[in-house]
């Protein structure tokens, strides 16, 4: 025999089975709260790739640009030497005493960027002037020599390579060689 409680108490939720709810329902909103986060961190990372890929794109222009001769380019038989038996002032990977990227005497051979970095303060431009958003970022360059991976004499040929990294971890690594083009090719 039913009683009209016990049908009236039938059609309602008790006091365990409405905290059970609430408790998955929680559990379900924080993983979708977690995963909103780590999507949106992610959806994040595309845009730090590209721009590292564009300060590394960006050096990797500037440095290939230079000459890459057997003699500094200040050195007065640049244009005729055609081994490093040649130069007064023959060029060696590095840069050479008192030359700079920012200021004069500027670097002015693909090996004087060897071992350049910026990293801590930001990028800078050409100039020294710090470029606005990039504190998080920074690129160093290193050169050697690469003949031997071009099956060309080991002195003819650099090695160059950008590394550009960012936040979140992101790093770019660009490598280009540069052969030798002399006589008269600073």
């Amino acid at each position: 025999m039913y009683s009209r409680f016990s049908t009236l108490r039938a059609r309602g939720f008790s006091l365990i089975e409405i905290v059970v709810f609430i408790v998955v329902f929680g559990i379900g909103l924080a993983g979708t709260v977690t995963l909103y986060g780590q999507l949106t961190k992610a959806s994040v990372h595309p845009v730090v790739r590209k721009q590292a890929l564009a300060l590394a794109q960006s050096m990797m222009e500037e440095v290939m640009l230079r000459g890459n001769s057997y003699c500094d380019p200040d050195d007065a038989n640049v244009h005729t030497a055609t081994g490093t038996g040649d130069c007064t002032v023959e060029e060696a990977i590095g840069p050479e005493a008192g030359e700079t990227r920012y200021a004069d005497p500027r670097f002015d051979n693909v090996n004087d960027y060897h071992g350049f970095s910026m990293a801590g303060g930001g990028i800078l431009d050409i100039t020294g002037t710090a470029i606005g958003g990039l504190n998080d970022y920074a690129v160093s360059v290193t050169v050697a020599q690469a003949g031997a991976d071009l099956a060309i004499p080991a002195a003819e040929a650099l090695r160059v390579v950008v590394t550009a990294t960012g936040p979140l971890g992101v790093s770019v690594t660009l490598q280009a060689y540069r052969t030798r083009y002399a006589p008269n090719t600073p």
